[in-house]
């Protein structure tokens, strides 16, 4: 018996504050503003939490010498701070400018502005991701300090933005995944989460993907790499956690977006699964491109630092 899983009647805001309008004078012209409601969403909220989580996280290992080789961390607390800020603008930027070319450069090449409106959603996590690396690399230049080293305490603290962000794609109702019969699938709101071809009693369930990787990429990978900085003193090989991390980070998206639905764009009449490459019957989603380099060079750093 398939069981149908109503969507969680959870708002993407957590509150609203209504600004009034202030309407003024000034040299015989009159001005208003407000007018808008000032609100907080949870994607928003998932950010912050995020950086916070990291921030700690980063913190613990620095006031831990012993984890680090030569029994010194990769960075001072007092320059921790300004590591952050540098995430954020990557994070920011790269997520975007990432979704715009990889995901829907066409329609922001006729309308190049719209790639600002970054509130009208839309972000890349390999976007994100390179976003990262570029910020990392400047601020490693900026303070002299080692680039592989920076790289393995960014990528322990990253599994914890993925898991509240990939929490918030599901309370937002979006990135759904491909429709499924399975007990745990879920009616998703919205006309085009409930198009389908295999409607159950004229709904339509569909695999909460962004669950999927909120578990994979978030708690799990976050889990393995927690237990190898403070149980097997992994920080003392140089490179290895960054490898862990792109690796199998690499390997649970590609393995998710089989059953992730696809942007609408990338589908047709004769391309109904929505790849992004196709060979015949088979193929494979941007999103499954994108995640190869990622499994490959993860695999290759893993075998580097373990050859140290």
């Amino acid at each position: 018996m398939t069981l149908l899983i109503p969507f969680p009647d959870i708002s993407p805001v957590i509150f609203s504050i209504p600004i009034p309008v202030w309407t003024f004078s000034w040299d015989a012209q009159n001005y208003s503003l407000g007018g808008f409601d000032l609100a907080i969403h949870w994607y928003a909220l998932a950010y912050v939490f995020g950086i916070l989580f990291a921030s700690w996280l980063i913190r613990q290992t620095i006031r831990r010498p012993a984890l680090w080789p030569q029994n010194t961390p990769a960075l001072t607390e007092k320059n921790l701070d300004d590591l952050m800020s540098w995430m954020v603008i990557g994070i920011i930027v790269g997520g975007r400018m990432g979704y715009v070319l990889f995901y829907k450069p066409q329609i922001y090449l006729a309308d190049p502005i719209a790639a600002l409106r970054i509130f009208d959603g839309g972000m890349s996590f390999h976007g994100g991701f390179l976003g990262v690396i570029f910020a990392g690399v400047a601020f490693c230049w900026k303070h002299q300090i080692s680039i592989p080293r920076m790289a393995d305490i960014i990528a322990i603290s990253a599994p914890a933005g993925l898991l509240f962000g990939r929490l918030s794609n599901f309370i937002n109702g979006e990135l759904w995944g491909r429709e499924t019969n399975l007990p745990w699938g879920v009616i998703f709101p919205g006309v085009d989460a409930q198009t389908c071809a295999n409607a159950i009693s004229g709904f339509c369930a569909r695999h909460p993907s962004q669950l999927y990787e909120a578990l994979g990429e978030g708690l799990i990978l976050g889990s393995v790499l927690l237990y190898l900085v403070f149980r097997t003193q992994a920080l003392r090989f140089t490179g290895l956690l960054t490898g862990i991390f792109v690796s199998c980070y690499g390997f649970t998206r590609f393995l998710v977006e089989i059953v992730r639905q696809p942007d609408a764009h990338f589908q047709s009449l004769e391309n109904p699964i929505g790849f992004a490459i196709q060979f015949g019957k088979l193929g494979l989603t941007m999103g499954q491109i994108l995640s190869l380099p990622m499994i490959f060079i993860g695999l290759w750093l893993v075998y580097r630092a373990r050859l140290k």
